[in-house]
């Protein structure tokens, strides 16, 4: 009988058969593994039954996560780029050489001199969270940037405005809710974003079992909306005056009943007095009918939840929609409530206990554009400018973490060709990337199945309360090293360099908060919240179910007066931009139509295109059209077009589909693989275009996150080469 070790903490032996518990780390989802391993070798993985949040659950991505483990592409050692080649070099060698370039760079020209940027797989793993973010304001740059400017921004900046931080953010109460209202977003592809909601294909088929409804507003026929109650087209960028003029039905009928802890209804309600339905339908496409009798069956529903995503966070209003989405929970009473929208409890609360800051906006802005900062970060479409245009404060320096900013940020290209002018550039990452091979050291940290793990920020976000700890399935090599290890190391090095003369006090602190462990560093987190102990994580390592969400208000408000106000004046001034928008007409011309992304359950944003697994199969990458567009313009199914935008275009095969609000093209997000050398250039499906050489960085949300969405472009045949 083989050993089933479960229970053992230790790395699994090379020798080893059984199976192992861990945790997929490629999406929000966070679901619950089990993996069998024959030898030392992972032969199969599945859903862990025993998960309380995932309840057994798995998607493609997390069945390839041995795939990463193995990968001959990924890198375990330190590189350096030498002319057009990469050589191998020891890790002390490595940080000398970084932390050198970095203080020289510092001692120069000053801290702002370099820059940061955060991809989204640092929110995925216990160490960055733990050590990165210290690492990072260990550079006192205002050079900071992250992929959160090309996703959540305007959730985070409302949640501060209304809410009192930037990451108290109201969760559909999905296994109890009888009206399911979604804008922009995707769940049974993403298994929910700012909502963490594993198998929510199963989730959403018990909420039309108890006789619930889920209706979608989206350009593009999603996977979600095919299995909604009803689905209702609406052009790209305009969903803020559909949002607005359900506002205004529900105060025109006398459908309000608000809590009464929010001041200032009476001013939403002069707001939306000018957005009638019958104003929003010629702009939108969503008959005004349709927009009377949805808010009167959400205002009526026992128990109801709206719910926004990426696909109304990226365009040109991102703000006033998020922002409208939360009155309609507030409005209509369900806020708080059970089967509406509430507050999870994590063990470890990121938001009272400050592990995250509340969140500020405007205290400084972009040097170039002189665009504000929104919690310490500048909007990553001011990035290209501030390294491009000289001066005192010009970006001469980069670090990036875990994230590929020339595939999945505006006008990918003309970044990719700002960074090959930098002084010097370091990236922390497991591959060679479209971002990371113009980098002159690569330091690669563990993967996910060589490293405890902990969701601090989705157990923020989570449908229900769960915790889950997982120790490392197979033990890192003795030339590996831990994110957390590569952030310390760094760390320790800068400050030798440039704070020679610091208190001794201030460096030992410093240094005894960059050597603990993520797990010592859990320990006392999970302690000071009193919901679950590491010992008790430790003996379930398929995690502790801590009951569902519950009303939490008002006592969990962040605000000074525990109240909320729902005409936060940072909103309200940017109505005369919408009004301005509206009265100027469509932005795209007679013969343009407007691009939006899309993304797949196979792959999350730019990651994941190197496992032949998650690339094999039908192509995703096609640009996706309406037949009649495609008539229009003389064109055929598979046709290869060009499309062109202001900033760029790019050659690829059309698809016509019914599933394309008319006037309406979809690319996915993050593609664009063109690394010479690796199987990510050559994966079956995957071409070289991606979409962010066409989105525009001048086009932004009031938070400054980036519109994606809504890009005018034009399709044409390309030209026979």
């Amino acid at each position: 009988m083989r050993d089933v070790g479960i229970l053992t903490e230790s790395p699994v032996a090379s020798d080893f058969s059984g199976t192992r518990l861990a945790a997929c780390n490629l999406c929000e989802a966070i679901c619950g593994l089990e993996l069998t391993i024959e030898r030392g070798t992972v032969t199969s993985i599945r859903g862990n039954e025993a998960d309380p949040l995932s309840r057994g659950y798995i998607c493609p991505k997390g069945v390839s996560m041995a795939d990463v483990y193995t990968d001959p592409d990924r890198l375990r050692r330190p590189i350096r780029r030498v002319g057009d080649e990469w050589v191998e070099m020891g890790w002390d060698e490595a940080y000398d050489l970084v932390a050198d370039r970095l203080a020289a760079t510092i001692t120069e020209h000053g801290r702002n001199a370099v820059g940061v940027y955060l991809g989204n797989p640092s929110a995925h793993s216990l160490g960055s969270a733990t050590h990165g973010t210290a690492f990072v304001k260990s550079l006192r740059t205002r050079n900071r940037f992250s992929a959160s400017s090309v996703d959540q921004i305007p959730h985070q900046l409302i949640g501060w405005q209304l809410y009192g931080h930037q990451l108290l953010l109201p969760v559909p109460d999905l296994d109890r809710t009888s009206f399911f209202l979604v804008f922009g977003a995707n769940p049974m592809a993403s298994n929910g974003s700012l909502m963490t909601a594993p198998d929510f294909p199963q989730r959403l088929r018990d909420l039309k079992a108890r006789g619930g409804q889920v209706v979608v507003i989206d350009p593009r026929r999603t996977e979600t909306a095919k299995v909604a109650s009803a689905h209702h087209f609406v052009r790209p960028g305009t969903d803020a005056v559909v949002l607005l003029a359900m506002l205004h039905v529900l105060f025109e009928e006398g459908l309000t009943t608000p809590p009464s802890y929010v001041d200032n209804v009476a001013r939403v309600e002069e707001l939306v007095r000018e957005f009638i339905p019958e104003r929003a339908e010629p702009v939108s496409g969503v008959p005004a009918d349709v927009i009377r009798q949805l808010t009167r069956d959400f205002a009526a529903a026992d128990g109801a939840a709206a719910y926004g995503r990426i696909g109304v966070s990226t365009h040109g209003f991102g703000s006033i929609c998020q922002w409208a989405i939360q009155c309609l929970n507030l409005l209509t009473g369900n806020f708080d409530r059970e089967g509406g929208v509430l507050f999870p409890e994590p063990a470890v609360d990121i938001v009272g206990r400050r592990v995250i800051g509340p969140g500020h906006f405007d205290v400084w802005r972009s040097r170039v554009r002189d665009i504000p900062e929104f919690a310490g970060e500048l909007p990553v479409s001011t990035l290209r400018e501030e390294i491009e245009t000289p001066g005192e404060g010009q970006i001469r320096a980069m670090v990036t973490m875990a994230g590929n900013p020339v595939l999945s940020t505006p006008d990918g290209r003309s970044l990719a060709r700002a960074f090959e002018g930098l002084d010097f550039m370091v990236a922390v990452d497991i591959y060679l990337n479209e971002t990371t091979r113009h980098a002159d050291v690569i330091l690669p940290p563990t993967s996910a199945l060589e490293r405890d793990q902990y969701d601090l920020v989705f157990h923020n976000l989570a449908v229900r309360n769960t915790s889950r700890y997982t120790p490392a399935v197979f033990a890192k090599d003795d030339d590996q090293r831990h994110d957390w290890q590569i952030f310390g190391a760094l760390a320790s090095r800068l400050q030798k360099r440039l704070d020679t003369f610091a208190p001794l006090r201030a460096r030992v602190i410093a240094r005894a908060r960059m050597t603990a462990s993520p797990a010592v560093v859990l320990t006392g987190l999970l302690a000071t919240g009193r919901k679950v102990s590491m010992r008790r994580l430790r003996a379930n390592p398929a995690g502790v179910d801590l009951g569902p969400l519950r009303p939490t208000m008002p006592e969990r408000l962040q605000t000074k007066d525990k109240r909320i106000d729902l005409a936060p004046a940072l909103v309200v001034g940017d109505f005369d931009r919408l009004r301005t928008s509206l009265a100027s007409g469509s932005s795209a011309g007679a013969d343009e139509l407007l691009l939006i992304g899309r993304r797949h359950k196979q792959d999350c944003n730019s990651w994941m295109h190197n496992t032949p697994r998650l690339t094999r199969g039908k192509p995703r990458h096609h640009l996706l059209m309406h037949p009649d567009d495609l008539a229009a313009r003389g064109l055929t199914d598979g046709a290869r077009v060009t499309v062109t935008s202001r900033v760029g275009s790019v050659e690829v095969e059309a698809t016509g589909v019914d599933d394309m609000m008319p006037g309406v093209v979809s690319l996915p997000h993050g593609y664009g693989h063109q690394v010479a050398g690796t199987r990510l250039a050559h994966a079956q499906g995957v071409p070289g275009v991606s979409i962010n050489d066409l989105t525009d960085p001048e086009r932004l949300d009031v938070s400054g996150n980036a519109a994606l969405n809504g890009v005018p472009v034009t399709v044409s045949a390309a030209p026979v080469h």
